[in-house]
């Protein structure tokens, strides 16, 4: 497990969520640290995010403790 800001760069302030650590990667792949902010500061919105849907479901039908995550292209772009 690992702990999750859930707002990015305000570490010392931020709540934090402790979650697996494929799913901490497939996050910060996923989401740039402005919209983990402005979107998905709680673990419910993060879990609810259409984005992660298909991982998730995935993801609970394994038990890897660790997986080779990549930023998306369109990640790179809104960054």
């Amino acid at each position: 497990m690992e702990r999750h800001h859930l707002v990015p760069e305000h570490r010392r302030e931020s709540p934090v969520a402790l979650i697996c650590s494929p799913c901490h990667d497939q996050l910060h792949a996923l989401f740039t640290n402005e919209e983990l902010i402005e979107e998905y500061h709680t673990a419910q919105k993060l879990r609810e995010a259409d984005r992660m849907q298909s991982y998730l479901d995935w993801i609970r039908t394994t038990n890897k403790t660790s997986i080779d995550v990549r930023t998306s292209n369109d990640v790179r772009r809104r960054r």
